[in-house]
Formats: structure tokens, C-alpha cells, sequence
């Protein structure tokens, strides 16, 4: 015999096989025991949960010659045999997915008037019930709401708010909750040791976890893990080679490079495993998941059943998780889930990745409240650690060292110019933050980080901008990025400029100087009427 996949071969056969959905299977029993039977039941929830599975026990069930007492199939029977090879033409089951149409469901109107040849009951399973269309589901309310005695209707769906109301309140409604972890990995060791294939409880567990509340998709992952590494034990270390993910001790190393402000030890982190073929986006999910475990340590003292994670794991958030606060954490969290959403579509993944990381160890390049508040407990650890903290430039821009410009100061060592500045360079630089703010949280991130510069030896209009390092300048430099910069700074100013973004350890930093503005906001400010600065005492009466 071929082959055949862990999730068919081991699908649920009677109730008890039926795990996490202990509400759903004791009522199932009760209605069987007390010949209470429905004519029409829907099964909503997630993918995985086990709806097909209690659709096809129950219709077994109901058509069971020698049923157990508990109101379960025998499955010995010629009727459960029949039902169990799909010979029986009690139980039809349809795809709504492909068979939506008015047609299918007048069909099935002319099939109900036949009494069912085997058994008690003619049982219609419609799989992905939402799928149906407007007609057919205007075709199906009459049958459904007053069917022959031994016709029994069970609709599944993984997504409830589809199906119409008119629908809704003919069905006696069954959720199907996420599985638990526990259930899962209880489930898929008994399946192991049937299998005779030896693992690692920890492995266990994580294939539990990563199957997101569905037996199905736990199942599907565990079998490719067993093929990758037939006749062998499965390890931790194996499952996560497998399935392309990273070890927490990676998520925490990464997470005190950020916390120390390290970009390019984080950078370096990424790369490794970018090396390692793990794969971009499950890459960020697991490790927003990572900072929402340590959002909830820090929340709360009672989580463990919760987090679901090893004594030594939890002891490791639970020291990480006085490294930072919480508002720190939830920047961290956003930026990661915009990151995520960015990736769907992406072609570069690993460069907006590795910017992203740099926007967790710059809070500078941010200007929301959280990104404020993190600069703020820089300064102020800095300032315990004994840092000596440089003033700003005379020039600087509204009385503040521009982003950035620091680093500028120690890096780059220009001659004065010798021409200078154009005005309308000067004008850009003044609505420069402005600028950053409106091109989006990619880009935006990127321009926040650079330093506009212009090249002092020959005074020429191009703007340059400083970027901390290749990523950044990359980044800007895409054609696409350099127009929507444009747009916004004609928007803002009225002006357009040749743009190019140069790296920070460039050699051509040494002919760029800063670009002053002081005396053009001086200028604005005594272009204003007196009058403007001065109140009229009567506006307080």
C-alpha cells in the first residue's frame, strides 16, 4: 500500500480520539444517548480543529447498529464500515468550494425526497459552507429549515461571518477552539510511539507550538520532519533545522545587541542566519513572538500555562524582561509588525530587515512618544555609566543636535567650505524632519537616520545625504525612494533637488559640510511684524 500522510492516517474514528473540543464532543453524546438528533448543525472554527472529523463520527453514529453506550460508533458494523470506506450512499459530502453553485443545491433538494437505503439517516456534509453563493444559499433555506425526518444537515466553516443570518439561525451552532499545546503534543506522542519513531519531548512541544492550535497542520509538520530525518531521532536542534526557525538563546543574543544600542552586532546576527537558510519572515514572526513573551513576564507574575515555555526559558525572560520596560517593548513590537506586513510583498526582505534593526537600536530615527522615552533612558543610562555628554553645535537645528549629527562630528573631519550653502538646500534642511515624517515608516526610518549634507569645495545644488552605513544608503538610493522623497519636498517647500545618498565612512565625506540654516531662520524671524510678538492686553478680558 502506499504511503500515506499522518494526518489521514491517523484522523479521529470515535469521540474520544476527538482532542480539545471536550464541549462539543459531551454534547454530541448526550443528544446520541438521549435520541435528541438535530436536523441541522453547523461546525465553525479554525483550520485543523477536528469539524470533518466529529461531522463523519457523527454520521457514523447516527447510523451505528450497534452503537456504544457512551453513544459512539463501533465502527464494526456494516454500516460504519461502509461510511468509513465511502461506499455509503448515506453520507455525501460535498466541496462548497467547488460545488457553490444553485445547481449543486437544487440537486441535493431532489435528493433528500429518497428515503436512505442503509441506516436511519441520509447525512449531507457541506465542507466550506461560507463558499457557497447567495443563490445557493437562498436555495438551500427551505430544505434546511424543514427537511424530511432522516435527512441531517452538518455545514462546516472556518469563517462564520459569511454565512448569512437566515442560515445561521436554522443550525444548532458547535465552536471549535484552537487546540491547546498540551492536547497537541499529547497527541502527536501517542501517534510517535505508535509510529515507533523516538523524540525529544522538547521537540514535541514545538511542533505543538508552531501548529498554531490545529492537529492538522501539527500532524503535516511532524511528518516532514520524520521524513528529513527517517530512522532517526528527532532532536530539538533537528525540528528547528526542519522547519526553518531559531532557538530562543538566538532571539535572546539579539535582543541585548538592540538593547545595547548594537546595530551592526545585530546586523551581524541576521546575516548568520540568513547563512543558516532561515527565511526572512518566520524569522521576525518568531521573534515578535519572543518580545510578546517577555511583554507578558513583565506583566504579570502568574503566565507560565500561558507562555508555555521551559523552567530555563522562563527564568531567561524573566531576567530580560528588567532590562527594558514595557513601552520600550511595545515600539519593539510595532515595528516589528510593520516589518511583517512589509515583507508579504517584499523582493528584498533581508534589507528591510536589517533596517528595521537598525530602527530598534537607533530611537532616534523615531519621533513618536515610545521612540522619545527610549532616547531618554539612553541618556539617562549613559549619564549613571559615567558618559560624558558632548554639546550641541552652535548651529544646531531648533536648538537641538540633529539626528545623527553627533556621529557626524566624530567621523568626518571636513575643511570649512569655500562656498556656500545654496538657499534652497537650506530650506529643505529646515523641513527636513517634516520631510522624513511623510514618506512612510521604511523609508522614513532611513532619511530620520541620514544627515543632510552639501559639498562645500564647489557650493553645487545636490543635496547628499549621510547615511550610518550601506543598508541606510541602499535604501534611499532605490529610483522608486528618490522620487517619493522629491514629491515631499516639493510638497513641503516648492523645491526639487538632485539627491544621492552617500555612506557615513565614505571617502567622498571629506568634501560634504553641514548645511547651515541658522541665519535663514534668523532672517524669517525679523521679516515678522513686531506687532506679531506683541499682545493686546484686552484678550485677556
Amino acid at each position: 500500500m502506499s504511503y500515506q500522510a499522518l494526518y489521514r492516517k491517523f484522523r479521529p474514528s470515535t469521540f474520544d480520539e476527538v482532542k480539545g473540543q471536550d464541549h462539543i464532543v459531551k454534547t454530541l453524546k448526550n443528544q446520541l444517548k438521549a435520541g435528541r438528533i438535530g436536523h441541522a448543525y453547523l461546525f465553525c472554527g479554525t483550520r485543523g480543529t477536528g469539524k470533518t472529523s466529529a461531522a463523519k463520527i457523527y454520521a457514523r453514529a447516527v447510523n451505528c447498529e450497534h452503537p456504544l453506550e457512551d453513544g459512539s460508533p463501533c465502527n464494526e458494523c456494516d454500516v460504519c464500515r461502509d461510511i468509513l470506506r465511502g461506499t455509503s450512499n448515506n453520507v455525501i459530502e460535498i466541496d462548497a468550494a467547488s460545488n457553490n453553485g444553485v445547481d449543486n443545491i437544487r440537486e441535493i433538494r431532489e435528493e433528500v425526497a429518497y428515503r436512505p437505503t442503509q441506516g436511519k439517516y441520509k447525512v449531507y456534509i457541506i465542507d466550506e459552507v461560507h463558499m457557497l453563493s447567495t443563490g445557493a444559499f437562498n436555495a438551500l433555506l427551505k430544505t434546511l429549515e424543514e427537511p424530511p425526518e432522516y435527512v441531517i444537515f452538518i455545514l462546516a466553516t472556518t469563517e462564520v461571518n459569511k454565512i448569512p443570518v437566515t442560515i445561521l439561525s436554522r443550525c444548532q451552532r458547535y465552536n471549535f477552539h484552537r487546540i491547546t499545546i498540551d492536547a497537541i503534543a499529547g497527541r502527536l506522542q501517542e501517534l510517535l510511539d505508535r509510529e515507533q519513531v523516538q523524540a525529544e519531548e522538547k521537540a514535541v512541544r514545538y511542533v505543538a507550538k508552531a501548529a498554531d492550535g490545529s492537529m492538522r497542520d501539527a500532524l503535516s509538520l511532524m511528518d516532514q520532519c520524520i521524513a528529513f530525518y527517517l530512522g532517526e531521532e528527532l532532536t530539538y536542534e533537528r525540528v528547528l533545522d526542519v522547519l526553518g526557525t531559531v532557538d530562543t538563546d538566538v532571539f535572546s543574543a539579539l535582543l541585548r545587541k538592540v538593547i545595547q544600542g548594537d546595530a551592526a552586532g545585530s546586523i551581524r546576527i541576521l546575516n548568520e542566519m540568513v547563512r543558516n537558510g532561515k527565511e526572512m519572515s518566520q524569522f521576525v514572526s518568531d521573534f515578535t513572538w519572543y518580545l510578546r513573551n517577555l511583554l507578558l513576564v513583565q506583566n504579570s507574575d502568574d503566565l507560565e500555562d500561558v507562555l508555555d515555555v521551559s523552567a530555563e526559558n522562563l527564568r531567561q525572560l524573566k531576567e530580560e524582561s528588567k532590562m527594558l520596560d514595557s513601552s520600550g517593548l511595545m515600539r519593539y513590537i510595532r515595528i516589528l509588525s510593520d516589518l511583517s506586513a512589509d515583507l508579504r510583498l517584499a523582493t528584498q526582505k533581508q534589507v528591510l530587515t536589517e533596517a528595521a534593526l537598525i530602527r530598534l537600536t537607533r530611537p532616534q530615527m523615531d519621533i513618536d512618544t515610545d521612540a522619545i522615552l527610549e532616547r531618554i533612558r539612553t541618556l539617562e543610562r549613559k549619564v549613571e555609566d559615567g558618559v560624558v555628554m558632548q554639546a550641541p553645535p552652535p548651529d544646531a537645528f531648533d536648538g537641538r543636535p540633529f539626528p545623527g549629527e553627533e556621529a557626524a562630528s566624530v567621523k568626518t573631519n571636513a575643511a570649512p567650505p569655500a562656498k556656500a550653502a545654496p538657499e534652497d538646500l537650506k530650506r529643505i534642511k529646515t523641513e527636513w524632519r517634516k520631510i522624513a515624517g511623510m514618506t512612510g515608516s521604511i523609508l522614513g526610518g532611513a532619511l530620520s537616520a541620514a544627515v543632510p549634507k552639501y559639498d562645500g569645495t564647489t557650493g553645487s545644488t545636490r543635496l547628499y545625504l549621510m547615511a550610518p552605513n550601506e543598508v541606510v544608503k541602499e535604501l534611499i538610493n532605490q529610483p522608486e525612494h528618490i522620487e517619493q522623497l522629491n514629491q515631499v519636498i516639493q510638497k513641503l517647500t516648492g523645491k526639487t533637488a538632485d539627491i544621492e545618498a552617500v555612506s557615513a565612512d565614505s571617502s567622498e565625506m571629506n568634501k560634504l559640510s553641514d548645511i547651515p540654516i541658522t541665519e535663514l531662520l534668523e532672517s524669517e524671524i525679523q521679516g515678522i511684524p513686531i506687532d506679531d510678538f506683541q499682545e493686546d492686553p484686552s484678550d485677556f478680558y
